[in-house]
């Protein structure tokens, strides 16, 4: 389309399919679902899918009682329980010209949706915004602070850029045109993390435009544990194995760096046993990065310093998590980068 059509096509209120894939998110959901409900697009062209991954909580209770609502409510079953599964069962429901996806997680802004639709109809082929990361409890706030940091999460510019327009590799809770989702096809159901990185990947691919788009906005309720953080970061960094596997042009030296420290400090705690150097490679890996860590900690909770003892630990649990999970991929799919590079 041309971008006269495409502006008239975003001003006659395309049909937008909303799709949740979700599992376990009763004490988040009600808050998402009404967040969605109370989108300023109008409500006849809307519909919300949830697809349940076969929740052991109350979820599917909560949203059965919210079907009625302003905007109707769908919820089917995802029998694979992960988020892949969810959203191209979602998906395969959606009447939707507009597919926006939404996590149980977050809560979007009232004009989500049409600032969304808006962008789509100036010719980017999807959209995101900023996430404001929050927390709930202290612990909370300090993952969420170091979440939103570049000395955190390094440059994954939908957590740490909030001020500018900018075409980016991916983006958080994207909205895409339906003829966009048919020509990508479905999500990889191999990938447990990372999928909206692979589908973004293959995206661009194809010469299609991301969009952060600094009046798109929500809000992320990080985690509020330490045991869960590990886990998300460190199958963050095992599934990204596999997306680089089927995307090596997506390679980067900075994804290479905390495997590249996971290592050199496994190395110099095996050597530290063994030989007197293995004190001096202690301190030349550990040191530099604790001060850094030190550092960050200090000038990111400078306005709340109750949170500056908690963001070391936290930044360890991110980087080391991550580079572990890399380090664990490596080894599980060693023998998959010939049949990748024909992807």
């Amino acid at each position: 389309m041309t971008r006269t059509s495409l502006k008239a096509w975003a001003e006659s209120k395309p049909f937008v399919s909303v799709v949740l894939p979700v599992r376990n998110e009763g004490r988040f959901i009600r808050r998402c679902l009404e967040a969605v409900q109370a989108q300023d697009y109008p409500a006849d062209r809307m519909e919300i899918i949830v697809a349940d991954g076969m929740s052991t909580d109350d979820t599917p209770q909560i949203v059965e009682s919210m079907r009625h609502g302003r905007v109707p409510i769908q919820l089917i079953p995802n029998r694979g329980k992960i988020v892949p599964t969810g959203l191209n069962a979602a998906i395969a429901a959606a009447r939707g010209e507009v597919i926006v996806r939404v996590d149980g997680h977050c809560e979007i802004a009232a004009d989500y949706v049409s600032r969304c639709v808006q962008h789509l109809g100036e010719g980017v082929d999807a959209v995101g915004g900023p996430l404001d990361t929050v927390g709930e409890t202290l612990l909370a706030r300090a993952i969420a602070l170091a979440m939103s940091s570049s000395f955190g999460v390094g440059n994954a510019a939908f957590r740490t850029v909030n001020d500018r327009n900018m075409l980016v590799d991916t983006v958080a809770f994207p909205a895409y045109t339906r003829e966009v989702v048919d020509q990508l096809g479905p999500f990889d159901e191999e990938l447990v993390r990372n999928q909206d990185d692979e589908y973004n990947s293959r995206l661009r691919k194809r010469g299609g435009r991301i969009l952060l788009a600094s009046d798109v906005r929500s809000k992320y309720f990080s985690r509020s544990a330490l045991r869960p953080l590990w886990r998300q970061y460190f199958q963050y960094g095992y599934w990204k194995v596999r997306v680089l596997q089927k995307h090596p042009r997506q390679m980067s030296i900075r994804q290479l760096v905390p495997p590249l420290f996971v290592t050199a400090l496994t190395a110099s705690l095996i050597a530290l046993p063994l030989t007197s150097a293995g004190y001096w490679l202690l301190a030349a890996v550990a040191g530099p990065y604790l001060a850094a860590a030190a550092i960050a900690s200090v000038w990111l909770s400078r306005r709340d310093l109750a949170l500056s003892p908690l963001l070391p630990v936290i930044f360890a649990i991110l980087h080391i998590g991550y580079g572990a999970g890399f380090i664990e991929g490596l080894v599980s799919f060693r023998h998959r980068w010939r049949e990748s590079s024909a992807i």
